[in-house]
């Protein structure tokens, strides 16, 4: 603990020689926190390697943890690099306090959102969002009317953007039922390893794993797919050849 406080001495003293104020890094401790189980993160994303996230990093005094990811949005929110680190300051009961830039950091898409939202605020965890300024819990620990408001009118749209989704799924289904056109799996089918694993994009991603040139972040970027599709390709191509 004393080589901890000496190192973060040492970073604080080296930032006031350059009359520059001392910004926690990427992933680094921005202090070194007396009680690891009540830890403060600040979270923020870029869609890009290429793009500073630097507009997002402002005010960040008093956070144990600054997390950014560099990467599509549409990559789950705990399947991203350092998502999966939140996901487990959560899961270690670690996490009380999760500030964000805006409330899309939080999700790929309204409902996901809503998900992590409810989530946190089920384990009682504070979110702090700064664009719009609404947070889950006030000062006192109670909820928050105006954002609970908020929230509410959110997830009735999300409510309404899933029957809409559902509903143009119902209708191309139709659709290509009367051209003759559709081919879904019949009901209580069960989809093969092989017939898996010749699907187009899972043989891209074979491809690429069997280089070992990329990432499973650069996959999803260049292939539109998630993490999760990547690892269940490489275990049931695991299991194929074992």
């Amino acid at each position: 603990m004393q080589v901890l406080i000496l190192r973060y001495r040492i970073l604080c003293s080296k930032k006031s020689r350059k009359n520059t104020p001392f910004t926690p890094e990427i992933g680094f401790f921005s202090v070194i926190p007396l009680n690891d189980s009540d830890m403060k993160v600040f979270l923020s994303r870029v869609s890009t390697i290429e793009q500073n996230p630097e507009r997002q990093l402002k005010n960040l005094d008093g956070f144990d943890y600054v997390l950014t990811d560099k990467c599509s949005g549409l990559i789950p929110l705990f399947e991203r690099p350092q998502g999966s680190k939140l996901r487990h300051l959560i899961d270690t009961g670690k996490l009380t306090h999760l500030e964000i830039h805006s409330i899309d950091r939080l999700g790929r898409d309204l409902i996901s959102t809503l998900e992590v939202w409810n989530e946190l605020t089920q384990k009682n965890i504070v979110i702090v969002c700064r664009n719009p300024n609404i947070r889950n819990i006030d000062e006192n620990g109670k909820i928050d009317m105006f954002s609970e408001l908020m929230m509410s009118i959110l997830s009735t749209m999300s409510a309404f953007e899933k029957s809409l989704i559902k509903e143009r799924q119902m209708e191309g289904i139709r659709v290509r039922k009367e051209k003759g056109l559709y081919g879904g799996r019949k009901i209580g089918s069960v989809d093969t390893p092989e017939r898996f694993l010749s699907k187009s994009k899972n043989k891209k991603i074979m491809e690429y794993l069997d280089k070992g040139t990329h990432t499973y972040q650069e996959i999803c970027k260049i292939l539109g797919c998630s993490m999760s599709t990547i690892s269940k390709v490489k275990s049931i191509s695991k299991m194929t050849l074992n």
